[in-house]
């Protein structure tokens, strides 16, 4: 049965009149997405552009099919390209699992002369950093003026930039103690 909130729904999205309207729910049994399909094979309704969600033609798997790719089929190809959330998602973390074990296979260490007074794996360097550097700074700079020396070891620290700067903080550190002592 066709009410008339059906009709009215109808003739407002199909700029069509109230008889068409009535007629084409009719003859769907009141269903308004296979009244606007059935206005379309008619021709008084314009097919969306882009293709749309729906079309008036069906194949024997019963999906509609259009000069252009459906919906799913243009989603499934956005999931297969990378760029959906979910696999940006995945990537970060693949991202962030592969930072963590680098950090853990390397490590930030504490020396005093040559002898080194403690160790620890990168990882757990930098969220001391990130968490707490009202803390991990000063005390990285109160321990140069003490004579200590800072330096990262493992295997992605094979050239010594980092520890060349490391280095020459500990210098300067030590230059600047003397020239404060004269």
């Amino acid at each position: 049965m066709t009410t008339l909130e059906q009709v009215e729904k109808l003739r407002t999205m199909a700029n069509i009149s109230y008889d068409e309207a009535k007629s084409a729910l009719d003859a769907t049994n009141g269903d308004l997405l296979d009244a606007i399909i059935y206005l379309e094979k008619q021709g008084k309704v314009n097919a969306p552009n882009g293709g749309g969600y729906y079309n008036s033609e069906k194949t024997s798997d019963s999906r509609a099919v259009t000069g252009k790719e459906t919906c799913w089929e243009k989603q499934h190809k956005h999931c297969d390209s990378g760029t959906s959330f979910i696999s940006l998602v995945k990537k970060f973390g693949g991202f962030c699992m592969k930072l963590i074990r680098k950090g853990n296979a390397n490590s930030f260490e504490v020396l005093k002369g040559e002898e080194s007074k403690a160790a620890a794996p990168v990882t757990g360097f930098a969220l001391l950093l990130i968490f707490a550097p009202w803390i991990t700074i000063p005390l990285i700079i109160i321990g140069l003026f003490f004579g200590f020396r800072y330096r990262f070891n493992g295997p992605d620290f094979k050239d010594n930039t980092v520890n060349d700067a490391m280095n020459s903080a500990a210098d300067a550190a030590v230059n600047l103690k003397k020239s404060m002592e004269k």
